[in-house]
């Protein structure tokens, strides 16, 4: 079984917030892929699609994101899934709006969502979508910033990220994740 993880923050006051990009992510690759209705387990939302290639399951935890890795792990563990079969899709504030990045592995670069993954899973190699969200201005402390909307003029670039962020998991289903990434970085 293949796991796809979007991180984010749950609840209607982080739905449209940089942060939940990941989350975003995930929807629309569960609406790509006809995914069944999402279910609970282990505090997240998740869901299992049959597919030509094999299992494959989306993720949304929502043990808000400090804690991703307390839902990750144990569905990990319950499934039996394996570190080289999780694709992590999350916001990153390094990368301007509008860019997209794909590694196998590396450091959690300050985000807190990936320090609990990293901490829950023992290790910092697995494969990672790092969706661009820019960095604040005119003195924008970056927690209010990560928990602000996208701007008017940002949201079509992200919207692209998005779908993009998810044609990349659609092929990582049918391609080694080396390949996918050397197809979409830089692109």
């Amino acid at each position: 079984m293949k796991m796809i993880i979007g991180l984010g923050n749950p609840g209607k006051q982080y739905e449209k917030t940089r942060h939940n990009v990941g989350f975003h992510a995930i929807d629309e690759l569960a609406r790509r892929l006809d995914a069944p209705a999402m279910q609970m387990k282990f505090n997240g939302a998740y869901t299992i699609i049959h597919r030509p290639e094999g299992k494959v399951m989306l993720v949304k935890p929502l043990t808000y994101m400090n804690l991703s890795g307390e839902c990750v792990g144990p569905l990990m563990d319950y499934y039996d899934v394996e570190l080289e079969d999780i694709v992590v899709l999350y916001d990153d504030l390094d990368l301007d709006p509008g860019k997209l990045r794909l590694r196998q592995k590396g450091s959690a670069g300050g985000h807190n969502g990936m320090k609990s993954l990293i901490a829950h899973l023992g290790s910092e190699s697995f494969n990672r979508i790092r969706i661009g969200i820019g960095r604040p201005t005119g003195g924008m402390k970056v927690p209010d910033y990560v928990l602000a909307p996208f701007s008017k003029e940002e949201q079509p670039l992200i919207e692209e990220m998005v779908e993009k962020s998810a044609a990349a998991c659609e092929d990582w289903l049918k391609s080694p994740f080396l390949e996918v990434m050397n197809n979409y970085n830089g692109a």
